[in-house]
């Protein structure tokens, strides 16, 4: 037996549950999966449970996400959590784990709120204990209060650099060191989009609020570095960069990389929806239209996962795509859906006012995508950069071909990580273009799945019962 429901939203982010409680709000039966063990995505992890002291730290951005687990929480939504999707077919049967089963639920319109990933940092001695992604500290100071013991050192570009530097030094990090590879002529580059972002004039005004906290604090401060490489044998003891031809070394026990985000297309590359590559992200996204519709006619895409907005574009988002469900799904008419539509779609353009200047200003250095030869890309399968260069000389044309010579991406994150570096590197060595180059090929089940669970699948597959969201 396969359960059903009338819309199902995978992700609980800011997008999953925006689109979930619009849609439940107009009469729709609504199923809400999430891979984590409570709501709030990646953003707003842990908002139902964080002592208010820390919250006070974390800042009313990331308190707002309270307004919205508490809309979960009071609406009709049928929420599972701790429930990874591991495969979707093109009828829309949308099959996960819960409990350690396997079960299967057919739904009418599917909203897939995935959101965003750390971009893949493969700088050499990246994978040296000691080194983590910006974003998972922060997610550790959100759900553990925990941070990095002993001195901290964080390297890339992005706002979210430094917020997380101002964010754990609140929360008593040592942080000794931010190094940054954003240059001067960034910058320049970025200010003919300075007018346009004076229309979200509050993000200016926060960016500006960190850089000078930090610059009041003992962090030392970094532009222009190029060349990084973490310096360690057993664990990290150094992070090295080149600034203005002369090479810095900053000793430190924890180093935390970030290069901005990208869309989490797994999903979607799973469904076989079409994609596009957006230069001015230097990621992949689907090919949505401005309701998130997508190349199937009952999928539709929200928030990050369509391409990078933030948590404010990606609130609004999940509405929209929830307005356009119900259209679907014959709850609204077209007028009511471009009536309801509007107060959401001038948000997005509110907050998107600013995301020009950003992509200017934090764009990835080209040489994050092009590591040193003795540089692991591939974790896994600890598949190095030399290796997928040599693998070009005997005629290796896109990512899915590396499977064949290496198992490069065929490891438990089917190339989550290392697939943009991959299809970066034999984009530049066959001199191709990203969208000649292309990507994995991506095959269920998305998430790692016990056999036993897929074997009692059919007799586990009931509709779920209604979960307490709180």
């Amino acid at each position: 037996m396969i359960g059903e429901s009338d819309v199902v939203v995978i992700g609980c982010g800011p997008a999953g549950i925006s689109a979930a409680t619009t849609s439940a709000a107009l009469g729709l039966r609504v199923l809400l999966l999430d891979e984590q063990a409570a709501p709030g995505g990646q953003i707003y992890r842990g908002i139902t449970s964080v002592p208010a002291a820390l919250a006070e730290k974390l800042g009313p951005d990331y308190r707002h996400g309270r307004t919205l687990s508490d809309a979960l929480a009071t609406s009709s939504v049928r929420v599972l959590h701790g429930a990874p999707v591991w495969d979707v077919d093109a009828d829309l049967n949308v099959a996960y784990l819960h409990d350690g089963a396997a079960r299967q639920v057919r739904t009418g319109h599917l909203i897939v709120a995935t959101g965003a990933i750390e971009r893949a940092t493969p700088v050499p001695g990246w994978t040296l204990p000691g080194v983590m992604y910006a974003g998972a500290a922060q997610l550790l100071l959100k759900t553990a209060a925990s941070i990095p013991a002993g001195r901290v050192a964080l390297a890339g570009n992005g706002p979210l650099l430094l917020l997380v530097a101002n964010q754990l030094r609140e929360a008593g990090a040592d942080v000794t060191a931010l190094v940054e590879t954003t240059r001067l002529s960034d910058l320049i580059g970025a200010a003919p989009h300075l007018p346009r972002a004076l229309g979200a004039v509050e993000y200016l005004a926060k960016g500006l609020a960190m850089m000078r906290a930090l610059r009041g604090s003992r962090t030392r401060w970094v532009r222009g570095a190029e060349a990084m490489r973490v310096i360690g044998d057993e664990r990290v003891r150094a992070l090295q960069a080149r600034v203005a031809g002369k090479t810095i070394t900053i000793e430190a026990d924890t180093v935390l990389l970030h290069f901005g985000v990208i869309p989490n297309t797994q999903l979607t590359r799973l469904m076989r929806l079409e994609h596009r590559w957006n230069e001015a992200q230097q990621a992949w996204q689907p090919q949505c239209d401005a309701w998130g519709r997508t190349s199937h006619p009952r999928v539709t895409v929200a928030g990050d996962g369509a391409g990078i907005g933030g948590a404010r574009v990606a609130e609004s988002g999940g509405v929209i795509a929830a307005l356009d469900a119900a259209r679907a799904l014959g709850k609204l008419t077209e007028a009511e859906l471009e009536q309801r539509a509007a107060p959401p779609r001038a948000e997005i353009r509110r907050h998107l006012r600013i995301r020009p200047l950003l992509d200017a200003a934090y764009a990835p250095p080209p040489w994050i995508t092009n590591p040193p030869d003795e540089t692991i890309v591939c974790r896994c399968e600890e598949v190095t950069a030399g290796e997928i260069r040599s693998m070009t000389r005997i005629g290796c044309r896109g990512p899915n071909q590396t499977k064949f010579f290496s198992r490069c991406g065929m490891g438990p994150c089917q190339g989550r990580v290392c697939g943009p570096t991959v299809a970066a590197i034999l984009a530049r060595e066959n001199r191709l273009s990203p969208e000649e180059v292309g990507y994995y090929r991506i095959r269920p089940p998305l998430k790692p799945l016990p056999l036993a669970a897929l074997a009692a699948l059919a007799d586990t597959s009931a509709t779920p019962e209604p979960t307490d969201t709180a």
